[in-house]
């Protein structure tokens, strides 16, 4: 059974009683555990999850960021940091297994009632920031194609904001038609746009291979100014992947086994990762050598596709691919405001979020560039997330054994109700690390090694650790 099944099953009944039509449809709440009766995601649902969740521009599009790194450079960063990013998201996939609440849920342990309300905003945030990454790809994509039909200026030339700005427009369009109908809707696009974007990533590799040798494209080095350095490479990737953790429980909580929720989403996200990485390495790579000229700015697939003559076919999956992403980005973001107030309803809050991430995507066109605007997002994911990652996972193994009460989860002055809703020193400890990101980010040590993401988390475990076993 399918994700979206299971979630229209959510609602049965706890044990053994037949489930009515209402609670068939029902879904469950962010804090609410979903019984073993209800579970029904199989290993192989898990894989094909997660690698749809990977088969998307977004993957693409950072490995031709990373290419800066050269061949060699990038292709190391994608096979270390991504398996460490998805081994986290297993660890808490876990979480979410055993206890049955969605990743947001699971903060209130360790951040208390009310301040899982803080990692809950930044989530919506995050992806809502998502979505406005895929919709910009696809407006690209789209004045490419008006320029072609109507002779309207294409992304990057004189008037193309005019374009761009019709484009977002488009999409946002598509993505209301997407989540208008909730999961059904969704389960739809996604459908179709996976495998549109499996026969596109084939398709490109084919080409630029075809046309490019691969031993000049091992051999490529990128001009002295755009070189990437290691571990600003790391932390781009890093940052990357540890984007989807905080939706991994929202799947998980309905996995059948432990392995269906821990190895199968480290399957299926890694497969799709490091093939979409280096379709985005080598296409980026291969435009450098057959146009002579290397701009990270122009890793997007859309400019890709147009300079290595895929064609207009090529272009519009990808439109349709960004509108696939995004139903799942939205669903998230929707999901998490949800989590915040419950006054909003679920369809209201997808159409609230869409909006909001319609008008985040026009910034990039009159504030810099859209590479420096997908750089500092996926800064501003390792820095507020990695902490956030590190404390509850060192909260659920080690502080608190293993041992969620989920009944608890939603209690005035209840297990997990600390000060007032709030727990002062998860939050400091939190503050903490952040601070750290910040004050090391760019020091050249972390830049031209291992960055600054997982040395974060790291120092985070260790923090919290010390302080929740001498300040209790």
């Amino acid at each position: 059974m399918s994700f979206d099944q299971t979630i229209q099953h959510a609602g049965a009944a706890e044990q053994t009683a037949a489930p009515s039509q209402n609670m068939v449809t029902k879904e469950y709440g962010a804090s609410e555990a979903v019984p073993m009766s209800c579970r029904s995601l199989s290993f192989g649902d898990m894989i094909a999850t997660w690698i749809g969740a990977n088969a998307n521009n977004g993957s693409w599009y950072v490995g031709g960021v990373v290419a800066g790194a050269a061949f060699g450079g990038s292709i190391l960063v994608t096979l270390i940091a991504n398996p460490i990013a998805y081994m986290i998201m297993a660890l808490i996939g876990f979480i979410g297994y055993k206890v049955g609440t969605s990743t947001m849920a699971l903060t209130r342990p360790s951040f208390g009632v009310r301040g899982s309300f803080l990692p809950s905003i930044l989530n919506t945030t995050q992806f809502i920031g998502w979505t406005a990454v895929n919709t910009f790809i696809a407006a690209i994509s789209i004045s490419y194609v008006c320029k072609d039909f109507l002779g309207w200026p294409a992304f990057g030339e004189a008037g193309g904001a005019k374009t761009m700005m019709f484009g977002i427009v488009v999409m946002s369009v598509l993505h209301l038609l997407s989540i208008a109908m909730g999961h059904k809707s969704v389960k739809l696009v996604e459908r179709i746009g996976v495998v549109l974007i499996l026969i596109l990533g084939i398709w490109e590799t084919v080409v630029v291979l075809w046309h490019v040798s691969f031993h000049d494209i091992l051999n490529w080095q990128p001009p002295k100014s755009e070189r990437l350095p290691i571990g600003a490479a790391m932390d781009t990737m890093a940052a990357f992947s540890l984007g989807w953790v905080p939706a991994i429980a929202e799947f998980t909580r309905y996995g059948k086994s432990k392995a269906t929720a821990t190895i199968a989403p480290m399957i299926g996200a890694n497969i799709a990762l490091f093939w979409f990485a280096f379709v985005g390495i080598v296409g980026a790579i291969g435009t450098a050598i057959s146009t002579g000229v290397y701009d990270p700015n122009n890793s997007d697939p859309s400019t890709i596709v147009s300079k290595l003559g895929l064609g207009m076919v090529a272009l519009v999956v990808i439109i349709l691919t960004s509108t696939t992403a995004n139903a799942v980005n939205l669903m998230a973001a929707g999901i998490s405001l949800t989590n915040i107030t419950k006054k909003i309803k679920p369809i209201a809050a997808l159409w609230i979020v869409t909006i909001i991430a319609a008008v985040l995507t026009i910034v990039p066109l009159f504030a810099g560039s859209f590479l420096d605007s997908f750089e500092m997002f996926l800064d501003y994911i390792g820095m507020v997330f990695g902490p956030i990652f590190a404390i509850t996972i060192v909260d659920y193994y080690f502080v608190k054994k293993k041992s969620y009460d989920a009944g608890e989860f939603e209690k005035e002055n209840g297990k997990y109700w600390f000060s007032k809703g709030f727990n002062i020193k998860t939050m400091l400890v939190w503050v903490l690390g952040v601070a750290f990101f910040l004050a090391v980010h760019n020091l050249p040590v972390f830049t031209a090694h291992i960055g600054a993401t997982y040395p974060t988390i790291v120092l985070t475990g260790v923090l919290y650790t010390i302080v929740a076993k001498l300040w209790k």
